[in-house]
């Protein structure tokens, strides 16, 4: 039975990513703090309805020596490093936590593996967000690196340590370079659950308006679950390699919004007002993954398209708030 670790189990893609492994036999093992232990209820909603197949470790990724004791007890087959400081703050305002949270819990990590678990396959979870300001679309595993966000430089920083680990050391460390992708799962501060929830809030008389920033924006969004699938088939595979993790194609902000409102048999225009206080400008060239290398090496697609992953978060969002 192989036997698998997992930070961030209790966000989106870690909840979807216990349940492929429980599925698949796999010994799940998830890192989470201790407050989240104590009030698993609310911070573990995600993964309440695992609670009982998974065995939690108390450990924060800012102390090595706490991590170091989980892999040394665990010694996992395989590790999947999905925790992060995932908001995308472009104000400089939050940087020291996010480079120190994101990078030095990667550094931790693969220090930790190195020395007390070397033969475990290691995933990292990156972001599109390390692309920045590109000069073409879309982006493949050559494009230039130029972030613009203190989360995507703390998410290059850590993809370079995983390569140098990988060619230093010959630890099989990989990066997913994972576009915006989306679920039932994904958490409130993330404008796709923003709208999905306040149009269900509308539908149900909860709510009169949903107040926005750029419709214009363009993003490539694909359905979690796939994604959780494309982390997993990478550390199956025979070498260890970098992949993009994308769809392909492009969709803005408002056609998410005139989806989900239609969804609800509402016209968006009767509730969406535009606030500058959200308004972030467009790229002039939009953030779109070319997966053609993951489709290609280990037969990965995406199955799901935009349409059919918003009608499954509203209806979720719908359930719930009439619950």
């Amino acid at each position: 039975m192989k036997r698998a670790l997992i930070t961030g189990i209790s966000g989106q893609d870690g909840s979807y990513l216990a349940e492929l492994l429980i599925a698949r036999g796999y010994e799940v093992h998830g890192l989470v703090r201790r407050d989240s232990i104590e009030d698993s209820s609310r911070r573990l909603s995600n993964i309440n309805h695992l609670k009982e197949e998974i065995t939690f470790h108390a450990a924060a990724l800012d102390n090595e020596l706490s991590l170091y004791k989980v892999i040394a007890k665990v010694q996992p087959d395989e590790c999947y490093h999905l925790a992060a400081s995932s908001f995308v703050s472009y104000s400089f305002e939050d940087e020291y936590s996010i480079l120190t949270t994101n990078f030095n819990g990667t550094h931790f990590l693969l220090a930790s593996l190195k020395e007390a678990a070397p033969n475990c396959r290691f995933f990292f979870a990156g972001s599109s967000e390390m692309f920045g300001t590109v000069e073409a679309a879309p982006q493949d595993e050559t494009t230039p690196f130029n972030p613009r966000s203190i989360y995507g430089i703390s998410k290059l920083a850590s993809h370079h340590l995983v390569r140098n680990y990988r060619t230093q050391y010959g630890l099989f460390a990989c990066t997913g370079i994972l576009y915006n992708h989306e679920s039932p799962r994904r958490d409130f501060k993330f404008v796709t659950r923003k709208i999905t929830a306040q149009a269900a809030r509308i539908k149900l008389g909860l709510a009169d308006k949903l107040y926005l920033g750029n419709l214009a924006a363009l993003r490539d969004w694909g359905y979690a679950p796939d994604y959780v699938q494309a982390i997993w088939r990478i550390l199956q595979h025979h070498t260890p390699d970098d992949y993009v993790i994308a769809t392909g194609a492009n969709h803005s902000v408002e056609e998410f919004v005139n989806c989900a409102f239609s969804y609800l048999g509402l016209n968006y225009r009767d509730y969406v007002e535009i606030d500058p206080r959200f308004y972030r400008q467009a790229e002039d060239v939009p953030l779109c993954g070319n997966a053609t290398k993951i489709r290609q090496a280990l037969g990965w697609q995406p199955t799901k398209p935009l349409e059919d992953i918003i009608a499954e978060m509203v209806g979720h969002d719908l359930k719930l708030l009439a619950g």
